[in-house]
């Protein structure tokens, strides 16, 4: 009897399979361990029914059992997102032939615009030197260049390698989701950053006596996390009189917001953040809306 109380639902097999293919399909960590919790809730709400008796009616009573627990409507909407995947996975492995969870109406999110620092405020970090609180002035100093100057993300921050600088060339290789590559273009003062950089780098390997092929290190020699990143970048940016809300990502949104509003093609934009969809890089238009409004009262005849 205690074996068959531990024997696994057939909905949890179901999501272990389709995990195990996300994993196959070089999906990224953090989807496969977001889809894992969500699914698996999914699965121990749902129990031993089968896929038959799992109607819209038993989907969103499965949503209002997250509510209950107190789970906010963002993570609610996600959960709700996660299932549908699953669904459309077990329709192509002939599993089901019709996805009740695409019945369900997403939970209704207010849109937040991330706030997006100015094209001033960012060169007020980056114009003189780095405050006290920077622990390794001359790799700070590079990550945010290469954060707000490339528009890369945390991770793909983290992931390059020393042979991925292409110094003659003015690019990086980038690791994106998906393990996707790409080569973003660097100026003047990323290159600068590097120089100065670089050296100091050799400093810390020569005295930790350990090898890495990462570009970026911490002060024992090894790989930063996107932790340290983090705690590095909200660090210095609130010693510069920014924002606390400022993280990694903020600089990547500032990138692409600023190029725009310079005047760049949304599509050269795309390519240079990494988007699959040209819809996901559409958003700066919006990000870059106050900015246009401005111009316009100043400058258009009849706005005045």
């Amino acid at each position: 009897m205690p074996k068959a109380a531990n024997k696994r639902t057939f909905a949890e097999k179901a999501v272990d399979d389709f995990l195990r293919t996300l994993r196959e399909r070089n999906a990224s960590a953090h989807t496969i361990k977001a889809y894992a919790g969500d699914l698996g809730n999914f699965a121990g709400y749902i129990g031993s029914r089968t896929w038959r008796q799992i109607d819209h009616v038993s989907i969103r009573g499965f949503l209002s059992h997250l509510y209950e627990k107190g789970v906010s409507k963002a993570s609610v909407a996600r959960s709700l997102a996660a299932v549908r995947s699953l669904y459309r996975w077990l329709a192509q492995e002939g599993v089901v032939e019709q996805n009740p969870a695409a019945l369900v109406s997403t939970p209704k999110l207010p849109k937040k615009l991330p706030r997006v620092p100015t094209i001033e405020e960012i060169n007020s970090v980056l114009d003189g030197s780095m405050p006290e609180v920077a622990s390794f002035p001359e790799r700070d100093r590079l990550m945010f260049e290469l954060l707000y100057g490339c528009g890369i993300r945390s991770s793909e921050l983290i992931g390059i390698n020393l042979e991925d600088v292409r110094m003659s060339a003015e690019a990086i290789l980038i690791r994106g989701k998906g393990k996707k590559e790409r080569y973003v273009p660097f100026g003047d003062a990323a290159r600068s950053a590097l120089a100065a950089y670089l050296p100091a780098r050799q400093q810390v390997i020569a005295a930790s006596k350990k090898a890495t092929a990462a570009l970026l290190i911490n002060r024992r020699g090894g790989r930063l996390t996107t932790r340290s990143v983090g705690r590095i970048i909200k660090k210095i940016a609130v010693a510069k009189g920014l924002s606390p809300d400022v993280h990694p990502h903020t600089l990547r949104h500032a990138f692409g917001t600023h190029l725009l509003e310079e005047g760049a093609d949304l599509r050269a934009i795309q390519e240079m953040l990494g988007h699959e969809r040209l819809s996901t890089t559409q958003r700066y238009t919006q990000l870059s809306m106050k900015h246009v409004m401005d111009v316009y009262d100043r400058t258009h005849p009849r706005a005045k």
